[in-house]
């Protein structure tokens, strides 16, 4: 070892000494606070704390350490902390290496076991009947649009949105040679060709592209195929050892997807809030105008409108409305008791800490 860096490898082993000693010490407090919820039968997994916990420790950090570093380290120390408090299975829309993985370990960690499922129908399935604390699933692109199916299922069943993640989404094209010149195919998911298309109409006008179920099932044909690219995520390329061809080819930089955390409860009120409801109108004269109307009374913004057919009857439709605020505040709660008599049926899917972009 050289004698110029001994000392300074010497200062770093005693503050990881250090740290590792304040991290036992932490873990204890953890098991305690985990004793204290069980006894009241409190949540486990709580966003808007640790929402409150980044927030105050990037605001508090003086430098050089990056803020998005602080993030990334207290993430796992939380995820590990909770895996102290009560192991916790979180399903998502599978299989592995795709973007709703990523969404995943970016909320819970690595600590938490982590359920790919087949499809969102499953993940919702997997959370109701109680084999999995929670379910991560997509909703909506910043550039496609909404994820019909996810929206789907609130209509099927009892679930509720418990906090939701924006996930920046990168589209790397990859392949084992990392050779723009051996590309002779190209497969993904039909969204994330949608996004890249003006990039592979510019760069390989010609090559077939082929649809495929998720981004990592693409990266899997790609693994096996010299011939063939995929268009997928980095943790896609590491996972299926691909190569870059390019990185970042979708048309759009400013590129995000939402996901939601769906559960059986409803977080409390975190001061940060969006409520998301569903329901159905009655087909009257005005009525779109006397749906929107209580909610500008009240001065609550509305942050999205979706509709989607009623299944079981023609013609008729289920509206999605995202808001701001918790359903405990009284703007929100006397604007949706003023829309509820207009409505066939209306339903509260949620009131969840608002994720930050």
């Amino acid at each position: 070892m050289s004698k110029d860096l001994k000392p300074f490898r010497e200062s770093i082993d005693a503050i990881d000494d250090k740290i590792l000693a304040l991290l036992n010490e932490r873990a204890k407090v953890v098991m305690a606070v985990g004793q204290t919820k069980k006894d009241s039968s409190a949540p486990f997994y709580v966003p808007s704390r640790e929402n409150a916990i980044y927030a105050r420790l990037c605001s508090k950090s003086t430098g050089p350490f990056p803020e998005d570093g602080i993030r990334r380290v207290f993430r796992e120390i939380i995820s590990a902390s909770l895996a102290l408090e009560e192991p916790m299975k979180v399903a998502f829309l599978g299989p592995v290496a795709t973007f709703t993985h990523v969404a995943a370990m970016q909320q819970f960690g690595l600590s938490a076991t982590l359920v790919a499922q087949k499809s969102i129908s499953a993940v919702f399935d997997e959370v109701e009947r109680g084999r999995a604390d929670y379910g991560v699933v997509p909703v909506e692109n910043s550039n496609e649009g909404v994820v019909t199916h996810t929206l789907d299922m609130f209509m099927e069943t009892g679930l509720k949105i418990y906090a939701e993640i924006l996930l920046e989404i990168s589209h790397d094209l990859l392949s084992l040679s990392g050779e723009l010149e051996d590309i002779q195919r190209i497969y993904s998911h039909p969204q994330a060709l949608a996004q890249c298309r003006k990039w592979l109409e510019e760069n390989l006008p010609d090559i077939p592209l082929i649809d495929v179920a998720s981004t990592a099932a693409a990266a899997q044909f790609a693994a096996t195929d010299r011939g063939a690219a995929a268009i997928a995520s980095a943790m896609a390329g590491s996972r299926y050892d691909l190569r870059p061809v390019k990185v970042s080819i979708a048309d759009n930089p400013n590129n995000f997807t939402r996901f939601l955390i769906v559960s059986d409860q409803f977080p409390a009120p975190s001061g940060e809030d969006k409520t998301s409801v569903m329901f159905c109108i009655n087909d009257e004269p005005g009525i779109l105008w006397r749906m929107l109307e209580p909610f500008s009374k009240h001065a609550v913004n509305l942050t999205k409108i979706e509709s989607r057919p009623l299944k079981k009857r023609a013609w008729e439709y289920v509206f999605f409305l995202d808001m701001e605020g918790h359903i405990e505040n009284e703007p929100v709660r006397a604007a949706i008791a003023e829309l509820e008599p207009q409505c066939k049926f209306l339903k509260i899917l949620g009131s969840y800490p608002r994720a930050r972009g």
